[in-house]
């Protein structure tokens, strides 16, 4: 069965979408922990971000740094977060997440609440930036 991911991917649901290669795809976690908490996804399905082959890890990562100097551009912060947790959607994936304090990045806690004409600006700025 396809993942969320694998559907937002053949555009069967919709996102608000960053950046996309041919391999892989950055659009806005839509129960964001910081405003601009941004998704970073291999197109190719795999449960396991540690499955993926070298050369996926390597494409992946250099996607998520152009990505995280996008989202760096628009959003204001000091650095942006990376988190790699796994098991929340079925389908490899890299959490961006803008911080200002090492508390920013808790993903146990409340989420915001955007709506979506805030996703979809915020999200085309970070992808114009």
């Amino acid at each position: 069965m396809a993942s969320v991911f694998s559907k937002i991917i053949a555009g069967e649901i919709p996102c608000h979408k960053i950046a996309e290669t041919d391999d892989f795809i950055a659009f806005l976690d839509i129960t964001p922990i910081a405003k601009g908490h941004t998704l970073v996804v291999p197109k190719r399905e795999v449960d396991y971000y540690f499955d993926l082959t070298n050369e996926e890890l390597a494409g992946i990562n250099a996607f998520a740094k152009e990505v995280a100097a996008k989202i760096k551009r628009v959003v204001p912060c000091k650095r942006i977060g990376v988190a790699i947790i796994g098991l929340e959607v079925p389908h490899a994936h890299i959490h961006l997440v803008p911080l200002n304090t090492m508390k920013d990045i808790h993903f146990g806690g409340e989420r915001l609440s955007l709506s979506h004409d805030e996703m979809s600006n915020l999200a085309a700025s970070i992808a114009l930036s």
